[in-house]
């Protein structure tokens, strides 16, 4: 069960984000934070357990992980209805073009751990190096809708054993705007929970919940209801 008070659900729809910087002042720099990572939208999905993410999203903050100059030239993602998650990598013409085909196995952000775990299917991975650059990059792009954005670190735990890769990025979020932001004592990064995420037709569900403290939901529902009223 998402705790949330009678109602909450609905009043988010009434947010209207452009007002709420004219209100940041007297609800504090946590509610600047929520504002700039998450629609009201994005915000009521999140608060019924499951937040879809269309693969257009995934790759546009993907396209601006990519430097100018670099080996890698683009990454995308493909979701598909069988679960299947498609990546492929147009690198230079030393290595090529990279395409891969897996599962995301694992996705989950829960306090201070965050982590992505995906298995390659029917081929093996190619350079390690490469690999560890293309999939940073894709963790993080597929967290940001929820977390906001995160730096790129070059010291990013990844791990790669046979053809599963594991990603933690729980001290780079530690270090984003979002994770070191805190309204009365509470950290904005442990009120929302990422359990899973499954690729479906289009775009990527991730299962979440918020865990809010009154104080917090207070200071959301009073904001919404002054700006309805006005």
């Amino acid at each position: 069960m998402i705790d949330l008070p009678a109602g909450w659900q609905e009043q988010i729809q009434n947010i209207d984000w452009s007002r709420v910087q004219q209100a940041v002042k007297d609800y504090g720099p946590a509610l600047k934070v929520i504002q700039q990572t998450w629609s009201k939208e994005s915000l009521l999905e999140i608060s019924q357990g499951k937040l879809f993410v269309p693969d257009d999203v995934i790759n546009e903050a993907l396209a601006k992980r990519i430097p100018a100059e670099g080996h890698v030239k683009a990454v995308t993602v493909k979701s598909h209805a069988n679960g299947r998650l498609d990546i492929t990598a147009d690198t230079d013409a030393k290595v090529g073009r990279i395409e891969l085909s897996g599962e995301i196995k694992e996705f989950v952000h829960e306090g201070d751990t965050s982590y992505m775990v995906y298995r390659v299917r029917e081929r093996n991975l190619p350079s390690q190096g490469l690999m560890s650059w293309v999939f940073s990059r894709i963790s993080l792009s597929m967290a940001e809708r929820m977390l906001g954005h995160i730096e790129i670190s070059d010291d990013l735990p990844l791990e790669i054993h046979g053809n599963t890769v594991r990603v933690d990025y729980s001290k780079v979020l530690a270090e984003s705007d979002f994770g070191q932001t805190q309204y009365q004592g509470h950290r904005l990064i442990d009120m929302i929970e990422i359990r899973n995420a499954s690729p479906k037709e289009g775009g990527v569900e991730f299962q979440t919940k918020l865990n809010i403290p009154d104080e917090v939901k207070d200071a959301l529902v009073g904001l919404v209801k002054s700006r309805t009223a006005e």
